[in-house]
Parts: C-alpha cells; structure tokens; sequence
C-alpha cells in the first residue's frame, strides 16, 4: 500500500461506514420523538439543531487534517518500517493473530493518546473540541478535532515493533467506528461480560461527564481493560453532566478549535519566566501560576 491508496477514500474503512453514521442518527432522533422514556429521571439530552450541525461540520473538516496526518506520518512509518525495524520483527499480514495483536496494540497507543491530551494542556487545546458539546448523542462523535498531531506520536512505536504501517490506518479506522456507537444515551449498561471487558456506551457517558468524579475517566478506544488495568476506570453511578467544566458558549467551529491555543499562547507571552512557560504549555489543563514572584508553587483549577 502507497500514499496513492491511503489518499484513495474506498480504502479506509470509515468511508463504508458514513451511510450507517448517518443512518444511525435519524434512528437515534425517531427513538428519541417516539419512544416513551422513564419519567423519574432526567430525559436524554437528546439534539439541539446548532449543536448537531456544528458537530457534523467540525468532523467533516477534521477529515481533512486527518488526511494530511495520515500522508505526514505514512511517510516516516515507512521509513521506519523498511530501514530501521528489523526483518525479524515484521509480523505476516495474512494472518488472523495479526490483526488481532494489531487492533489492541492501536487501541492501547489510543489510550495513551487520549490519557496524554486530557493531561496535558498543549494536548488539551486541541482535544477540548470534542468536548465541547453539551449533548450525548451521535452527533456529538462527529465533532472531532483538527488537531490530531499527538496521535503519530503514539502511533510511532508500532511500525518499529513490526506492524505494516498500511495496517496502522486500518485498524484505527476501525477503532474510530467502534467509538462512534458509543456516544448515546439511548443505550444503557449491556451485560455485565461486556462491560468488564469493552468501552461501552455507560463507560463513555462518564467520560464526557463534567462532574468532579468522572473528569479524566474512561480513556477507553474500544477495550475499556486499558482504564482498569492504569487506574482510570469509573463506573457510571449517576447520569452525567455532558460539556466543560467552564462552557465555552459559542458554535463557531473556529473559537471552538483554536480558542484555547490563543489562550495559551497568550499566557506564555505574558509569562514570568521560562517555568511559567513550560507550565502553561506541558502543565494539565487550567494550569496557572499561584501568584506572586515567579517560580511560586502553582495551582491547577481544571478548565
């Protein structure tokens, strides 16, 4: 597989799956307008027109950052792959155990991925996009970043531990249509096998919850054994409060974006001193300095 295949659309995976996407929205919007729905707690989220149409523009752009993620990387994948890793670590593609190693190895880098743009604030500026909704529901899937630049970060251990970097993408687009199902609330907990072992929609309720207890939780792509086995797992106790912590109250896709990059580049303009710097930019997310003479011990307040 060249870069001519990776451009070509019919070869990824989430081409085929746009229809069902789409097909999976206009179920989710009849069960919600005709189904009855318990009265003793709080109703679905459900869609709010701006939010949904903001979500589906934001993942129709972010296709193309994608794209050109993909190209960058693609090139550097092989170059690694072909020069640096060696013949007796290169896996057969033809084989089902393959696929298998292959799918979890890129859904723990998409964990790690995940964990480092929750924990970090320059990662955070990017990821806060997706967040950024108040809604859980299918839309909201859509409404993906276009900073995707950590991913090949994450990604890259894997052409050197002998996965065909062609195989990377494949996977991950399966990985991505994987997560889209679960963003709903029309799903609740599924038998508890399940729960133990795979990223669920209760699992990843929590994790866009703005609550204390559910911030940072539930990392999972698809296998949710990642948060168990690191120590961010939660269990959803109660229906969460979707969005930010501090909502941003705009649908421009642009402040959506980039705001929080002005902000940090703001803030280390006006920065102290070099500490400051780094803080504002490798510091978790709502890192400030504590007053004072620069140097003095920081707070956190998450954003």
């Amino acid at each position: 597989m060249g870069v001519q295949d990776l451009l070509d659309p019919w070869k990824n995976p989430v081409t085929y799956a746009i229809p069902f996407f789409l097909l999976t929205i206009a179920i989710e919007l009849a069960a919600l307008k005709w189904l009855d729905h318990d009265d003793d707690v709080k109703p679905p989220t459900g869609y709010l027109g701006r939010d949904a149409r903001t979500s589906i523009g934001m993942g129709a752009i972010s296709l193309v950052f994608s794209l050109a993620l993909k190209v960058g990387s693609f090139l550097v994948y092989i170059v690694v792959f072909e020069l640096v890793t060696p013949e007796a670590l290169k896996m057969p593609t033809d084989t089902w155990w393959y696929w298998v190693l292959l799918i979890a190895a890129v859904d723990l880098s998409f964990y790690l991925s995940h964990r480092f743009v929750h924990r970090v604030n320059i990662g955070w500026a990017a990821h806060q996009a997706h967040h950024s909704s108040e809604y859980m529901n299918f839309a909201t899937a859509l409404r993906q970043k276009w900073n995707p630049w950590f991913e090949f970060v994450f990604w890259l251990p894997l052409p050197f531990l002998g996965f065909s970097p062609w195989t990377i993408y494949v996977a991950f687009g399966f990985n991505l249509i994987y997560q889209f199902f679960t963003h709903t609330e029309m799903i609740g907990k599924l038998p508890r096998p399940i729960e133990l072992v795979m990223n669920t929609p209760s699992h990843h309720r929590v994790h866009h919850g703005s609550d204390p207890e559910y911030l940072d939780k539930n990392y999972a792509g698809i296998f949710i054994i990642w948060d168990r086995m690191f120590g961010t797992f939660v269990e959803e106790k109660q229906r969460p409060t979707y969005g930010l912590t501090k909502p941003v109250g705009t649908y421009n896709m642009i402040k959506l974006q980039y705001g929080d990059y002005a902000k940090i580049g703001r803030n280390v303009r006006t920065a102290r001193s070099w500490r400051e710097r780094l803080g504002y930019l490798f510091g978790p997310p709502g890192w400030e300095p504590a007053g004072g003479p620069a140097g003095r011990e920081a707070t956190v307040t998450r954003p």
